[in-house]
């Protein structure tokens, strides 16, 4: 039996926090033996996600690259019960074939 979303060991979800703390997340599952990492964002993390990203392939893995960018855009309910929509995005990581 399964409660609450499921979550995959190779997604990092990036929100708030500081963006070495999403590197050190995505180097960890690197390290823990995946080969790709997906980074997801909402709104105005948007830039930290893309920050992330670079921060991984260009300072600390040499041998990984960015294989796909996808962008969407979410509806969400607001405390009030409204809709808004926000844009989202997923960026995949991997190490190069």
């Amino acid at each position: 039996m399964s409660f609450g979303k499921r979550v995959e060991a190779d997604v990092v979800y990036v929100g708030g926090k500081p963006t070495m703390s999403y590197v050190l997340a995505s180097l960890t599952v690197f390290h823990g033996g995946c080969d790709q990492v997906i980074l997801k964002a909402r709104g105005r993390a948007i830039s930290k996600a893309v920050d992330t990203a670079e921060i991984i392939r260009n300072r600390f893995l040499k041998d990984v690259e960015v294989k796909s960018i996808k962008i969407s855009t979410e509806t969400l309910k607001t405390a009030e019960g409204n809709e808004i929509n926000t844009s989202a995005i997923e960026i995949v990581v991997a190490r190069k074939s």
